[in-house]
């Protein structure tokens, strides 16, 4: 009937909303069947309680976990306790694709706030990369960004003051929370303690707290109740000398 839309487009009008596929178009062109296959696997997500651990270390793995809302991360912990976290996984983001080659893990996967995940069993993500090219074209260069932005990451531990390492991270998570939708333009939700902010940027709490406080006494961004706005990108880029590249978002993304 004239004027009404094909199942097509309204696939394509809900995928909009889905955090995976706006994150997967960005890195190769999905067709129709791509995103109707996407949609089906997030259909049934469980709601995880914050500071819950999906996987730990030395376990065996048992599939991937899609992030679709919430922040989870990657961990490292000492005997004593101390912990390095060494990634943040926001909305959109697969835990470790190729997971199942192992035997046994060697980190720890954990929710940091409320999160709604889907565990991908590792015969849906060995079909997914062998038998749906775009996808896997699309995965494969996400978990490219996965090491790239690591590598950022020990650059900020190794070379940054706090305030520069700080300044960068809240910089990247703009712009990752940004590609799938999920921040206004100069703000977004953090639902961050300042312990869990030492823990990945390799400083004491108390060191967090001056450096958030010089962040706020330059007037850069205002951090309060689980959300950062950013006043002054452009001064807090500059700040933290912060690049984009290696996110390998669009421009409207990376801007």
């Amino acid at each position: 009937m004239s004027g009404m839309p094909s199942p097509e487009a309204g696939e394509r009008a809900s995928g909009r909303c889905n955090p995976l596929i706006r994150k997967l178009e960005r890195f190769a062109p999905l067709s129709d069947a791509d995103w109707s296959l996407l949609e089906q696997i997030c259909a049934n997500p469980r709601i995880v309680p914050p500071h819950t651990d999906l996987v730990r270390e030395g376990d065996r793995p048992d599939g991937v976990f899609l992030v679709l809302s919430g922040l989870a991360c990657r961990h490292k912990l000492r005997a004593n306790g101390a912990r390095q976290i060494n990634a943040y996984l926001v909305p959109g983001d697969l835990c470790d694709l190729d997971v199942a080659l192992l035997d046994e893990m060697d980190h720890t996967i954990t929710t940091l706030s409320a999160c709604k995940v889907v565990r991908l069993a590792p015969e849906l993500v060995a079909d997914l990369l062998t038998h749906h090219p775009r996808i896997a074209r699309a995965l494969r260069k996400s978990q490219l960004v996965d090491e790239a932005t690591l590598r950022e990451w020990l650059m900020n531990v190794g070379r940054r003051s706090a305030v520069e390492r700080l300044a960068h991270l809240f910089c990247e998570v703009l712009l990752r929370l940004r590609a799938v939708g999920l921040t206004t333009e100069t703000s977004c939700k953090l639902p961050l303690t300042q312990v869990d902010l030492a823990d990945t940027t390799g400083i004491t709490p108390v060191h967090v707290n001056r450096s958030l406080r010089e962040l706020r006494r330059r007037e850069l961004i205002e951090l309060e109740g689980g959300r950062l706005k950013i006043l002054d990108y452009a001064g807090l880029r500059a700040l933290a000398e912060f690049r984009a590249n290696y996110l390998h978002l669009t421009d409207c993304a990376a801007a």
